[in-house]
């Protein structure tokens, strides 16, 4: 990093430390401190550069475009997709880590990994990218104390602003209304749960791009988009940190 920000990260780690969410290292450096990752899990968590479904962001086996999958499904309203990491193995432990267990400092590593996944999208989108987060369910801030996206966006700006510009706008303009949880569904049910549960609440520019934490069927991207490109949107994109 090219800050010093990282000096209080490494404070709160001397006083009360906590090490490396993926091995329990405990961290020596300040950077490791700042994303919550020792130097060596921080280089080993990498996405892949083979081709990727354009409905999901899953890497493609030996289909083009679209995998088998959402071929079978109706149009879908995102224009792309890309989904970062597998949820699986140590990339499942630092979502868990995050999420549930709050490790904010990991927030650093994902907001960051989220702004390298941006140069997959075609370059109209990135001329002044403006990201949408996924809304939480009515009642879940309540619940948990806390939404994981909503601190991501506050981060993801900070960490473009040092790097890039122009400026990009994190832009909470979408209320998801009360609904089952897509957890508890399955895929069927998944697709028309939020159907029309979605709604604008502020102007919206032609060209957006959604950001959520995971993709399992991509029923919540796609719900939340139909309602952006019925709010007037052109362009609609989507990227997500981990799929399933």
């Amino acid at each position: 990093m090219k800050s010093l920000g990282w000096i209080p990260s490494l404070i709160r780690e001397y006083l009360i430390p906590v090490g490396c969410a993926l091995c329990g290292k405990i961290f020596l450096e300040g950077e490791e401190a700042w994303y919550g990752l020792c130097r060596d899990c921080r280089a080993s968590l990498t996405t892949t550069t083979e081709p990727r479904c354009s409905c999901c962001g899953r890497p493609l086996i030996a289909e083009i475009d679209r995998c088998l999958p959402c071929r079978e499904q109706e149009a879908p309203y995102v224009d792309q997709v890309v989904s970062l990491f597998p949820y699986s193995g140590r990339y499942r432990k630092l979502l868990v880590s995050y999420k549930f267990e709050k490790y904010l400092a990991l927030g650093h590593f994902l907001a960051e990994s989220l702004i390298a996944g941006l140069s997959l999208f075609p370059a109209p989108a990135l001329q002044n990218p403006v990201l949408v987060p996924v809304p939480p369910r009515p009642g879940k801030i309540r619940k948990t104390g806390w939404d994981q996206i909503d601190y991501l966006g506050t981060l993801l700006a900070k960490a473009y602003r040092k790097n890039h510009a122009p400026y990009l706008r994190v832009y909470p303009c979408l209320k998801r209304l009360p609904s089952k949880s897509q957890k508890a569904l399955n895929q069927e049910d998944r697709r028309t749960n939020l159907l029309g549960r979605i709604r604008c609440t502020k102007a919206i520019p032609q060209e957006v791009i959604l950001f959520d934490d995971v993709i399992t069927t991509g029923s919540t991207l796609h719900a939340c988009a139909s309602a952006l490109k019925a709010g007037g949107a052109q362009q609609v994109y989507g990227i997500c940190l981990f799929y399933r």
